[in-house]
């Protein structure tokens, strides 16, 4: 998609030969009545028809998203090459990486007989200007996506084969059952993303998630995804309620924790490790184009506005984001508590646990060591990372709701008899750098330890 007040579609709109076919037209159907109708039922991700009159053109144009956001037509080749164009051009400027955004959207079905096919109704919701009324076959996950994704990353090859450049990341975010998710890494012939995010543990977990659960969630993935590949783990983003708020503040360590000991990319969304929270954003104040569609009743269901706040970075005006009162959104009242300097110099804070696991994951065990995992009853879940003659790494999650004492003998062999804290969650009471016995391990509610041992500390 791009602007619809871009060059490109300008001219398209003006049927300019080169570009009339960068976008997807269509003259739409004429009923009975001499009535002129969109060309498909096709519902937007911002609510209402997916399908856009244009009074210079005489035709509709498709707009997965915002009537201002025109759909791409990457079925024309022309199109293709100039998006290619497109990354080389940055490229060349020293661009080291790409997030390709909304990826399942690239491709949509073609018209049969010059009629765009229909989707059928999910049965999940009344509403026909919600997406969800329709289940997209013909506009979401088509086969040519993922082909385009491998094109994309033989540019990215090429381009540091000829220039033999440092790597260049190309990320994909989609939306899509796991199997999509693989699909985008590549197949026996082609190279696709080297990171298409990981939502399997975003899309499910949640608030009441026990240790079981998580643990199947990641088993999961580690199940399917191919040996060659780098895993990744996200539990936030820009399109989901924080952390702190969709799964508790007394669990936010935690699930840092998990997400940085396990073996591959840890995706951490600015704020998430402070444990900021998602802010109240009124009706008056909301610009989130998913809220701002739907009414003043509704648009808590579809505004993502609350996690798009401002940074919280010190307790001056607005966070320190801006020295301006007025923000794009407004700053969360609790910034002058909640924020980074606060926590950088507090004696133990979520952000150092942050900067804690930063530091350990540069390190060779959690870079080239192994992996284990093993689930201790229903709620306590035990990470083991070794590295021979480096180190082991153990983290230990407590999903109860008491506190726990864990022996880890009794669930892996040959582990040093004591064990450095590297980190723990705040409920702790342990202090980095501390030594335990690996059998004396107590965890309160929701709490998370990381802990490295090696065999100077004894078997």
């Amino acid at each position: 998609m791009c602007s619809d007040e871009s060059e490109w579609f300008t001219k398209s709109v003006n049927k300019d030969p080169t570009y009339s076919d960068y976008y997807v037209w269509h003259p739409g159907k004429v009923l009975a009545n001499g009535t002129r109708v969109p060309p498909s039922n096709w519902i937007s991700v911002f609510r209402g028809s997916a399908w856009e009159w244009s009074d210079v053109r005489q035709e509709y144009y498709l707009h997965q998203f915002l009537v201002k956001q025109p759909d791409l037509n990457y079925r024309h080749p022309a199109l293709v090459e100039e998006m290619k164009s497109v990354l080389k051009f940055w490229l060349e400027k020293g661009v080291h990486g790409f997030r390709v955004d909304a990826v399942p959207y690239l491709f949509e079905s073609e018209p049969v007989a010059g009629v765009y096919p229909d989707e059928e109704r999910s049965m999940t919701t009344d509403d026909p200007e919600n997406p969800s009324y329709l289940i997209h076959t013909h506009t979401q996950n088509l086969d040519p996506t993922f082909d385009m994704m491998y094109q994309w990353r033989k540019v990215v090859d090429e381009f540091k084969a000829e220039h033999n450049s440092e790597d260049i990341v190309l990320m994909a975010e989609a939306y899509t059952p796991l199997e999509n998710i693989i699909r985008l890494f590549g197949d026996t012939n082609s190279e696709g993303a080297h990171v298409p995010f990981n939502f399997e543990v975003l899309s499910n977990t949640f608030k009441d998630t026990t240790g079981k659960q998580f643990h199947d969630v990641i088993k999961r993935w580690l199940d399917v995804v191919p040996a060659n590949r780098v895993s990744n783990w996200v539990l936030g983003n820009h399109d989901n309620k924080r952390v702190s708020s969709r799964l508790g503040v007394a669990r936010a360590d935690l699930y840092q924790i998990a997400l940085n000991v396990l073996p591959g990319i840890a995706v951490t969304y600015n704020g998430d490790e402070l444990a900021m929270e998602d802010v109240y954003i009124s009706w008056k104040d909301t610009i989130d184009p998913a809220a701002c569609n739907s009414n003043p009743k509704d648009y808590m269901m579809y505004s993502r506005d609350p996690v798009r706040t401002p940074f919280q970075w010190d307790d001056s005006t607005s966070a320190g984001f801006s020295t301006s009162l007025n923000t794009w959104l407004p700053v969360a009242s609790n910034y002058k508590t909640l924020n980074y300097k606060a926590q950088k110099a507090a004696p133990r804070s979520h952000v150092k646990i942050f900067k804690s696991l930063v530091r350990l994951r540069k390190q060779r065990t959690l870079r080239e060591g192994s992996m284990d995992m093993q689930l201790i009853g229903d709620n306590i879940i035990v990470i083991k990372r070794h590295l021979d003659n480096v180190s082991t790494i153990i983290a230990i999650l407590n999903f109860n709701k008491t506190a726990q004492t864990i022996k880890l003998s009794s669930v892996f062999q040959d582990l040093p008899a004591l064990f450095e804290v590297i980190t723990s969650s705040l409920q702790t009471d342990y202090i980095d750098g501390s030594i335990v016995a690996r059998d004396e391990v107590v965890l309160p509610a929701d709490a998370a330890i990381v802990l490295e041992g090696n065999t100077a500390n004894g078997t």
